[in-house]
């Protein structure tokens, strides 16, 4: 609340002057021992301080204060503030969408140098779940939670990509954020494919209603011809535990905080919008024409 604050009183004193004049001639009412009140110039950058009130000789050097503003002029200030925001609370939502903006560029940022840093991890490791063309000309990523109402959603648009594009091809990050019931759902789809049935396991987990947990989830994939007293060990190998580990910790430097997250080359879809076929289409057009950097 400090922070917003502070955001909310240097844009008002930058646009409205009358403020800083109200806030000075405040100052000279109250002030004393030499209190300074810092002040912005009118194009945003930090200005000379102005001196509200000096109680000694000019000759005479006033101690220097812990804190800029006395109990008085704090209480004035924020009345002033106060005042402010309830006679324009549209400047609220001039800050909230300026802090919107700022935080997408830099999200933006943040992954194009996750994407060049770690393009091999994201895209092209040899042994990452996958699903379509292993040789596919595009890549798409989707991070993903089987306890998530939105993926299971977009499973439907995943499913006809992997059928319909022959030249497509889908890496899955596990990243069961949501519940411990989705670290075991996960563990159980990473064990499958030891037995080379990832794809089949990852669509009854997928397609599964209600909760997912060890129990749920393997009753989900019994019928998938696996061995599932090996399934079961292999959901506490080395392996399966290290490949969630890495794709955490991949999302955390990508900035990713929620699921399901799609990449489409360098291009990123967070969540599931109703056409989400359509923007992936879209997508891998585009990058068949231009070509991907990345993927």
């Amino acid at each position: 609340m400090l922070n917003l604050m502070s955001t909310v009183f240097d844009r008002l004193i930058a646009k409205r002057r009358t403020v800083l004049t109200a806030v000075i001639g405040l100052g000279l009412a109250v002030g004393a021992g030499g209190a300074l009140l810092p002040a912005r110039a009118t194009d945003g950058k930090a200005a000379t301080p102005i001196q509200l009130a000096q109680a000694s000789t000019p000759a005479t050097t006033a101690p220097a204060a812990a804190d800029p503003f006395t109990a008085e002029q704090k209480t004035a200030i924020e009345k002033i503030i106060k005042d402010y925001l309830l006679n324009h609370p549209e400047l609220m939502m001039e800050v909230q969408t300026a802090l919107e903006a700022k935080m997408e560029t830099l999200q933006a940022e943040r992954l194009k140098a996750a994407l060049t840093e770690s393009a091999n991890e994201i895209f092209r490791r040899p042994d990452a779940p996958i699903a379509g063309n292993p040789k596919g000309d595009i890549t798409v990523v989707e991070f993903f939670d089987y306890n998530c109402g939105y993926c299971k959603r977009a499973f439907g648009d995943i499913a006809k990509l992997v059928d319909k594009d022959p030249k497509i091809k889908v890496v899955f990050k596990e990243l069961p954020i949501l519940s411990k019931g989705s670290e075991e759902a996960s563990k159980v789809a990473l064990a499958a494919k030891k037995q080379g049935k990832y794809w089949e396991a990852h669509r009854a987990l997928i397609s599964a209603r209600g909760e997912l947990n060890e129990q749920t989830a393997l009753k989900a994939v019994d019928k998938l011809g696996l061995d599932m007293t090996k399934l079961k060990a292999d959901m506490e190998s080395p392996e399966v535990k290290a490949e969630i580990e890495t794709v955490r910790n991949l999302a955390q430097k990508m900035g990713i905080q929620g699921t399901p997250h799609f990449l489409v080359g360098d291009k990123p879809i967070p969540g599931a919008p109703q056409n989400l076929l359509e923007v992936i289409n879209g997508h891998v057009a585009e990058l068949r024409k231009t070509g991907c950097s990345v993927c």
